[in-house]
């Protein structure tokens, strides 16, 4: 079995070979091994666990696309009202970002602690640490208003900042993987789940399976908040959007649609991090499945089946090659183009990547996926007038294709 496979199996995430095989490399170093199949052969749990850790890399930062936390506070507000608490669960939470961003704006809305519960879980038991630490530097304050940052954290003399322990202290940290869940003991233990920026590391067995457990986490009820370019996977798997603005948040689909009382922009547009880490993954640091979308109906359509097929084996110049066949029959064939630049991107090549979703989006401007993925990356890059503008593109079309729907 490949180390990506071994990887897989054991944590769901798919990463490069060249990932991969840089992981290896760190743990023989580490544990001065000079034989790679000596080491594959002889991999313990715990040393599995350590490999898992290289290549979750989380990456995200307080207040990361408020509109999901404000959602939040209105069906806690609407709850609390009624005498009732509200359960909330972060799925991955990386370094604790997400749920003490959660907390902050529960206590900017003058919430007592008795209206809500959050627990906050990761793959990666150096995640947690770090979010039980709350000790946060300047990278992690990139929010426009940073007044919370002065109401609720200590600097320390290093330039970093701690979080208030009365804060810290409302949110519980455990050590998960959300495939591996016990959906029994936990059944819809949760009115609020956010999952941001974690399906898009998954092949699409493995988004199903994770969809599934999160549902099944989830109150009938309940409200999830998802990553902008994980909704069109959600929507497929039993759930339909809800109509907040850039919250990216959608229900268990009952049967009954939501009125759509507002523009939902928002849903699919304006994400996880965080690229999160866990079951946990990374967030933005991560590498791609390759199974976002249907491919556009240009005949022969089965190169680029074969492509999907390759790629999410790991056979990514294979992969590339049926893409290539494709494009020589049919140069303009937009989805091609989007499927390389998801290939280069799980290569780790991103200067390519980017330059294949833009010649996608050239061919076909509303080809939502790759404008998610162009968003994700500007963001990534720190460029983020271009990834609000992207984001609010893909918003667009996700609204036009709503309404069709709805006709």
């Amino acid at each position: 079995m490949t180390v990506q496979a071994l990887l897989r199996r054991a944590s769901g995430l798919s990463v490069s070979k060249s990932m991969a095989d840089r992981a290896v490399r760190q743990r023989m170093e580490r544990t001065g091994h000079d034989d790679s199949d000596a080491y594959l052969a002889n991999l313990t749990a715990e040393e599995m666990t350590q490999l898992v850790e290289l290549v979750v890399v989380p990456e995200s930062w307080l207040f990361r696309d408020p509109q999901a936390f404000y959602a939040t506070v209105e069906l806690v507000q609407e709850r609390w009202s009624r005498g009732r608490a509200t359960r909330i669960a972060s799925i991955p939470c990386a370094g604790g970002e997400e749920p003490y961003s959660m907390v902050m704006a529960l206590r900017d809305a003058n919430l007592p602690k008795q209206a809500f519960s959050i627990d906050a879980y990761d793959l990666s038991q150096a995640c947690i640490e770090r979010a039980q630490a709350g000790v946060y530097g300047r990278n992690a304050f990139r929010a426009q208003d940073m007044a919370f940052r002065e109401r609720y954290f200590t600097p320390l003399s290093d330039g970093n900042y701690r979080l208030l322990d009365a804060l810290r202290t409302q949110v519980t940290f455990r050590q998960g993987n959300l495939l591996q869940f016990d959906t029994k003991a936990l059944a819809q233990r949760y009115d609020v789940v956010f999952c941001r920026n974690l399906l898009i590391y998954f092949d699409k067995p493995t988004t199903r399976a994770a969809i599934a457990k999160l549902s099944a986490l989830l109150a009938d009820d309940g409200m999830l908040l998802a990553g902008y370019a994980e909704v069109p996977s959600f929507c497929q798997n039993g759930f339909v959007p809800l109509p907040y603005r850039q919250a990216f948040a959608l229900k268990k689909d009952d049967g009954r649609r939501p009125a759509i009382t507002r523009a939902p922009a928002a849903l699919p547009v304006a994400k996880k991090p965080a690229l999160h880490s866990v079951a946990f993954m990374p967030p933005v640091t991560r590498t791609q499945p390759m199974c976002v979308a249907a491919p556009v109906a240009t005949p022969p359509a089965n190169l680029l089946a074969e492509a999907r097929s390759l790629a999410d084996r790991g056979l990514l110049r294979d992969a590339a090659d049926k893409c290539h066949a494709h494009l020589a029959r049919v140069p303009e064939a937009a989805e091609a183009y989007y499927l390389l630049g998801l290939i280069n991107e799980l290569a780790c090549k991103m200067d390519l990547a980017d330059d294949y979703w833009r010649r996608c989006i050239y061919l076909q401007p509303d080809h939502y996926e790759a404008l998610c993925h162009l968003a994700l990356l500007a963001e990534r890059n720190g460029n983020n007038t271009a990834a609000t503008t992207l984001k609010s593109r893909a918003a667009r079309i996700y609204q036009r294709r709503q309404a069709g729907a709805g006709h």
